[in-house]
């Protein structure tokens, strides 16, 4: 066996001893996706916290995640393998903030992305994910003032497709999703003029290439605006057989192994986070072994956060029943994509 097999396995048996359920984002190394019981985005893997009969849970992601799950799961024990797996986007706001923020708009809905700390989400009436941002802000009162936060992009496109004015949006970003460009994607079209062009709205060419396309400036055919969870069912129901990705390269490891027939180009291949792959398999084995890093969150802010988090998860709706893939591991598919044509 190699070394990465070796590993695995251990992890494997390690996960059978302690009853532990192994999570790990879609961002996440290849060979950590792939010794994981369930692999997903952020709303699918925060239902399986929820929902698992194992006594620990093992999230192979970043801090906010592992808190998510820690709030959701208050009586399971949540490991983080690594503590330096922060998250960029969810440091450009905190709990005093927000508060000032609440403060200017009295009476506002407050929309939290899942990339927040607890104390973000404790101060919030719903959080969401990329794939149900929409159905969030479809489900509050129009009437109703909303802040959104804390990434721009996405806030700027939810805006967009529900034509919400009174919808304020913090000017948050992802250091990753920030750094893939309109250049990138012209090289890429240019260089593979059949494939789909997949990008997810976090990205901040999605706000310019929306409105070119909106403008006529942009053939239309090909654009997909997509979650993660999108972009991975995405080919199985396309005619294209190439496709540009816009968003982390991780995901590219699953849209390969769930779709081995057709051919995967990153409209950047330097959009990579450090911070999701500072997550190793000696870490995960270290993890398990010694049950750490626990996460845990202070009471009163838990029972806060998890109303916002219900609200996420309600209105989601159920996940669908994960396939098997070909390691042997289940995919998550969990209930809405931004806007996905023919769904």
């Amino acid at each position: 066996m190699t070394a990465i097999a070796d590993l695995q396995a251990r992890i494997r048996a390690l996960a059978r001893e302690r009853n532990a359920v192994v999570l790990a984002h879609n961002y996440e190394r290849a060979e950590v996706q792939d010794v994981a019981d369930f692999v997903g985005d952020s709303l699918g893997l925060s239902r399986e916290a929820a929902k698992t009969p194992a006594d620990v849970i093992v999230f192979c992601g970043v801090h906010f995640m592992a808190e998510t799950a820690a709030i959701l799961s208050p009586d399971k024990t949540v490991l983080l393998p690594d503590l330096a797996a922060g998250c960029s986007l969810a440091a450009t706001i905190d709990g005093p903030q927000l508060r000032a923020w609440k403060a200017e708009h009295p009476g506002a809905a407050v929309v939290s992305y899942v990339n927040t700390s607890a104390e973000v989400k404790a101060e919030s009436d719903y959080c969401c994910t990329s794939g149900n941002a929409v159905d969030v802000v479809n489900a509050i009162p129009p009437e109703r003032e909303i802040l959104f936060l804390p990434d721009v992009f996405l806030g700027a496109h939810v805006r967009r497709v529900t034509g919400r004015q009174n919808m304020h949006v913090w000017m948050g970003e992802c250091h990753v999703h920030a750094g893939i460009d309109a250049d990138d994607i012209a090289r890429r079209r240019a260089e593979h003029p059949g494939a789909e062009f997949l990008i997810h709205p976090e990205c901040g060419c999605a706000t310019s290439v929306v409105d070119a396309v909106s403008a006529g400036a942009v053939d239309p055919a090909g654009v997909q605006i997509l979650s993660t969870e999108g972009m991975i069912r995405r080919p199985a129901v396309s005619r294209a057989d190439e496709f540009i990705v816009a968003t982390e390269v991780g995901i590219l490891h699953r849209l390969r192994r769930e779709h081995p027939t057709k051919r995967f180009y990153p409209a950047n291949e330097r959009a990579v986070c450090a911070y999701m792959k500072v997550t190793t398999l000696p870490a995960v084995v270290a993890s398990l072994e010694r049950l750490q890093h626990r996460i845990t969150v202070p009471p009163a802010v838990a029972r806060r956060a998890r109303r916002a988090l219900e609200q996420m998860v309600a209105i989601g709706g159920a996940p669908a029943a994960g396939s098997r893939a070909a390691a042997g591991h289940r995919t998550l598919s969990p209930a809405g994509t931004i806007a996905d044509p023919g769904e």
